[in-house]
Formats: C-alpha cells, sequence, structure tokens
C-alpha cells in the first residue's frame, strides 16, 4: 500500500499560492527535468510527496533521456493514467474513454507545438549526444526551450481534467464508494474532491453578489493525540469532523478536507461577524470527541478581488491559520496585509536557494563550545548562514523553515557537513588538538536511508575521524522511525547529541528510546530553572542524571555570568553560548582556536 504523505510541503502549504504552471516552472528552475516538472506540479493533487512523484515519473521519461519523445508528454500521459485511466478490466466502456482521451492529448500537443513533438526538436540538440548536451548546459537551452513546451502541457491537461469531471458526473459515479482497497482509486477520489470542490467555489466566487470569506482550521497538537491515543482514533476524530461540516455547510458553503487535519470551508457573507458566528458554532460541534477536547486554530481571509488565483486565496487562509497557531490569546485570525511579505519572503527564498548553492553563498558559522573549568574552547557546532548579493545576510530564521517545508533543507545540509568536515580536515592538517565539529541533522534525513551514505562518504572522502564529525539531533523528533535511524547511525560510530532538551513533551522517553551520548540543554529550559528554587533543584537533578547514565552535558544558550556559576556550581561544565562566544565565520573561529593552540604549547 503507499502511504500518502506530504514531506515536502512545496505541494501543500506553501505550493497553494502556486499554479501548475507556477510549480513546474520552479522545479525547471532547479534543475529537475521536465517529466519530473510537470508530474511534479500535479503532485499534491494525487496526495503524493514530490519525491515519490520524481520517482515515478523519472521512470515514465525515459524516452526523453534518449532524446526521443518530449518529457511533458510522457508525463502527461502518468498525469491522465492517475486521473482517468481505467483500472478494471471488465470496465470496456472506461478503457474507451481512457483510450480517446490520450490520443485527445496527444493530438492537441501537436497541433499546439506546430508539430514538434521530440525532445531533440525543441532543444534543437539531442540530449544523449554528450557533446549536443555540453551545449545544451552552455547556452542554457532547457530554461529557454522547455517552458513551452510545460504550459501547453498543462494547460490541455487541467482543461481534459475538467471534462472529466462531467464525465464523472454523467456516469453517476459515486467516488465514495470506491473500495479503500484499490490505492489507486483513492488518489482519484482525492484529486476529483478537490478539483470538484474548486469548481463549486469558483462558480459561487463569479456567482455571487455577496462577499466571500475563506476560514480554514487545523486541530492544535493533532500529532499529540495521534501519538497518545493511536492513528484509528485520529482517522475517527477527522471523520467526526466531516460529519459535523456536513451539518453545518449548507446551501453556499462548501468544505474539504485538504490534507490530514487542515480543513477548508468557503462561505458567502454579508458581516464580518457572520464568519466569526459561523465558526463559534462550529466549535462548540467539534471542540469534544469521546471526552477528548480538541483545540482548533482558525483562519480567516476574507476576498477582496474575486478574480486573484484560487490557491492565492487559500494561500492566504493557510497564513492567518498559522498565525492564529501561535497565538496565546485566541484561535482566530483575519488575514492582514502583513502576512504579504512572508508571502513574497518565501517566494524570494525559493526562487533563489539553489543560485545559493551553486554560487557559495551559503556560509558556515561555527559557534564555539567552552569548558568553564579551563576556559577553553572543546568544540563546535556548524551553523548556516546565507549572504545574497543583494539582501546582504539573511538570517536562519527567515530561510530555515521555508526549505524545511520545501525539502532543500536536504542541500543545505549537505553543503555544511562538507564544510565542517574541510574545517576539520583543515584544522587536523594544521596540527591542531582535534576539535569536534557538530553538524544538524533534520528529521527529513532521518526518515530515509541516504544521509548514513552522504555522512559515510564525507568522512571517507575528507579523511577524518569519524568522532570528530558530531550529529546534533532535536529532541522533538520523536518516533520510531527516526529511533531507528538513530541506532543506525550510533552502530556506524558517530557521537549523537539531543539538540534542545527540555523543549518538548517526551524528553525523557526520547532519551530512553534513542542511544544519544551527549544532552544539549535547552536555552530556555535553563532560563525558566534558574528563577526558582524549585527549578534549580530540577536542573539539579539532570545533571546528577545525565552523569549516572554517563552521558554528556552541555548547556547552550548560555548569555551571563549568573547562569555560567549556577551551571559550575551543579556540576555542569561544557557550555555554549553569547557570554562565551557568538556564531562566527569559519575563518575567524580558525584564527581564534590557534591562537588557543599556541597558548597551549607556550605552556
Amino acid at each position: 500500500m503507499i502511504i500518502v504523505e506530504v514531506l515536502y510541503k512545496l505541494q501543500t502549504e506553501s505550493g497553494c499560492s502556486m499554479t501548475h504552471k507556477e510549480k513546474a516552472e520552479q522545479l525547471l528552475h532547479q534543475q529537475y527535468h521536465c517529466s519530473q516538472a510537470l508530474f511534479g506540479s500535479f503532485a499534491d493533487d494525487f496526495g503524493l510527496d514530490l519525491k515519490t512523484a520524481f520517482k515515478i515519473s523519472t521512470c515514465f521519461g525515459g524516452g526523453m533521456r534518449q532524446g526521443g519523445v518530449c518529457g511533458c508528454i510522457t508525463a502527461s500521459m502518468l498525469v491522465l493514467g492517475m486521473a482517468i485511466g481505467f483500472y478494471d478490466a471488465q470496465d470496456r466502456e472506461h478503457e474507451i474513454y481512457g483510450n480517446k482521451k490520450t490520443d485527445e492529448f496527444i493530438k492537441r500537443f501537436t497541433e499546439q507545438m506546430g508539430g514538434v513533438t521530440e525532445c531533440r526538436d525543441i532543444l534543437g540538440k539531442d540530449i544523449s549526444n554528450p557533446q549536443d548536451m555540453a551545449v545544451i548546459r552552455k547556452e542554457g537551452l532547457i530554461l529557454q526551450k522547455c517552458p513551452k513546451a510545460l504550459s501547453v502541457s498543462i494547460e490541455i491537461l487541467e482543461d481534459m481534467l475538467a471534462d472529466h469531471l462531467k464525465y464523472v458526473s454523467e456516469r453517476n459515479i459515486d467516488l465514495a464508494d470506491i473500495p479503500k482497497e484499490d490505492e489507486m482509486q483513492v488518489l482519484v477520489e482525492k484529486m476529483s474532491r478537490l478539483r470538484h470542490f474548486r469548481r463549486n467555489v469558483n462558480q459561487l466566487l463569479f456567482t455571487s453578489s455577496k462577499d466571500i470569506g475563506f476560514i480554514q482550521f487545523d486541530i492544535r497538537k493533532f500529532k499529540i493525540i495521534n501519538d497518545s491515543y493511536g492513528e484509528k482514533f485520529g482517522d475517527e476524530i477527522l471523520d467526526f469532523i466531516k460529519g459535523q461540516l456536513k451539518q453545518a455547510c449548507d446551501g453556499k458553503r462548501y468544505f474539504i478536507n485538504l490534507r490530514s487535519d487542515v480543513f477548508m470551508v468557503v462561505a458567502e457573507y454579508e458581516k464580518e461577524d457572520e464568519l466569526v458566528s459561523f465558526i463559534n458554532d462550529l466549535d462548540v460541534r467539534i471542540n469534544n470527541f469521546k471526552n477528548v477536547n480538541l483545540h482548533m486554530s482558525y483562519g480567516i481571509y476574507m476576498v477582496e478581488d474575486k478574480k486573484m488565483e484560487l490557491r492565492q486565496m487559500e494561500d492566504r487562509a493557510a497564513m492567518a491559520r498559522k498565525a492564529a497557531k501561535k497565538n496565546v490569546l485566541t484561535n482566530i485570525i483575519f488575514y492582514n496585509e502583513q502576512f504579504k511579505e512572508s508571502l513574497y519572503n518565501r517566494k524570494f527564498i525559493e526562487e533563489n536557494m539553489q543560485a545559493a548553492i551553486t554560487k557559495k553563498q551559503f556560509m558556515m558559522y561555527l559557534q564555539p563550545k567552552y569548558s568553564i573549568a579551563k576556559n577553553e574552547i572543546i568544540g563546535a557546532e556548524a551553523l548556516v548562514r546565507w549572504r545574497h548579493p543583494e539582501r546582504g545576510m539573511i538570517f536562519p530564521n527567515d530561510f530555515i523553515p521555508i526549505i524545511e517545508e520545501n525539502g532543500f533543507i536536504r542541500k543545505v545540509d549537505y553543503y555544511i557537513w562538507e564544510e565542517a568536515c574541510c574545517f576539520i580536515k583543515k584544522c587536523q592538517e594544521e596540527g591542531f588538538e582535534p576539535c569536534p565539529v557538530s553538524v544538524n541533522v533534520s528529521r527529513v534525513h532521518l526518515r530515509d536511508n541516504e544521509c548514513i551514505q552522504v555522512l559515510s562518504d564525507l568522512i571517507k572522502e575528507k579523511g577524518i575521524p569519524k568522532e570528530l564529525l558530531e550529529l546534533e539531533i532535536t529532541e522533538s523528533a520523536d518516533d520510531q522511525q527516526i529511533s531507528l535511524k538513530a541506532f543506525q547511525l550510533k552502530e556506524e560510530g558517530f557521537t549523537l547529541l539531543m539538540d534542545d532538551f527540555g523543549s518538548g513533551y517526551s524528553s525523557l522517553n526520547i532519551l530512553l528510546e534513542t542511544p544519544f551520548d551527549v544532552i544539549k540543554l535547552d536555552k530556555k529550559f535553563i532560563e525558566n530553572m534558574i528563577v526558582s528554587n524549585k527549578g534549580r533543584l530540577i536542573l539539579e537533578q539532570v545533571v546528577a542524571m545525565a552523569e549516572k547514565l554517563r552521558l554528556g552535558l552541555l548547556a547552550e544558550g548560555v548569555e551571563t555570568k549568573e547562569q555560567v556559576e549556577l551551571l559550575q556550581k551543579i556540576g555542569c561544565d561544557q557550555v555554549q553560548g553569547y557570554y562565551y562566544a557568538k556564531p562566527m565565520p569559519e575563518d575567524e573561529f580558525f584564527s581564534l582556536l590557534k591562537g588557543q593552540q599556541r597558548k597551549a604549547i607556550q605552556r
């Protein structure tokens, strides 16, 4: 069975503001081939994550890679096959219908492309020929020639898929009655429901004389509910909410379950209070299920321009919802123009992140780790900064959340890992005392098998001791698959640090289930603990526990002399924070380390 997960939010929350064309062009600019770019732009319609979509489209793109039929055609055939291809060998009528649609696409594509259907004819060069491929890369022919084929393909597909909804309606097909064990049809159902929802919303936008509001909501800490009561119970909650929405949404109100626990309602209104009243009434209906209290976060976007792209309206409601999740005073937030800055920033990041890698705009900064007793550097943490030629320094808070959502964090992490290995090698060649450098390992790496190979290859290539490259894993990364990957990394000989200990809800459970070597006490945890006698007692017990478990202990975010003295008093010697040093460029840290080495020799 295919597990429908969204690992890359590019095609969900962040992708809501982009059309299929925009997604495809962005992927093409990120150097994915046209087959991947086109099918990837439809990935969320099928409930597929980009990684899975790319794997599938690569198989179907074989002809293109030989310079044969255009990859846009092969990917379009895949889209049509997923959406309307027959799945029942006895359904001859559907088979004939699907074959006709395939022929229709080929005919329309050929006409709009002026009879040109092969990759070599579109590019004017043969990508299977190494000499021609060199010219293609040098002259940037892919970005010049391929967007037209992508645009033509997507226009035809969107038109044909809209017609398919009419076909489904005419045959009186009840998609809800399709057996759940038929995985492909479940995906078709999901896509059809989304398109049906958007068709109704578009009709509402252009026929209603009233104002239109988009309401997006989700369940706060839904993951904790799933973890505590089981996924089956979580599914029951979602079905319960759908049932309540069916009762609440009549007339000119439409709803859909976008993904997991995220729902969207689009409704007419005359006064703003009507939307709030609807939400309050809905909240009373759904705030408790089988004696489990459910807390929702609601985002509202009141449509100002009905001609705006539908996905942009959805995106604005999503931004308001995210703001509501962070607000402790209210669970209802209206979209405001200040959110636009966030939208524009996301677009800038996504358009420039690949160039930041290739042009080495990303920089490794190192923050020293100190021993209080020795007042010496005992290691460093590798952090990423982005120095853009026009914008200047872009700090992690501005781009890390975005690249975590769209999956680009992989490439950035790989880049920093390599930089850290190069720095360790440089120190080794200078004859310095060993100075471990820790790098952050994102959740996305812990869900696949690639990270272990990448890390091992880097260690081998640079010829450095494995123990000098330490791996930091955030304590909130709590599931069995991640714990398993941590054990595998431990077996490979890596040193594991639990980052942000004390910031989550299950610190001790993770400590029990994951083979960490060092605990890093979270900055806020320390700040909260030192303000009261009870807090200091808890902090003392954590230090004692680490010692009994033979775990290393490092306090991060140390900023005051009071904190240093307390930590030293209770037996925590290793610290990291602004009191000693801020993150600094690699060269600056190297000089600092070199000075320390020189003093050690003089002693």
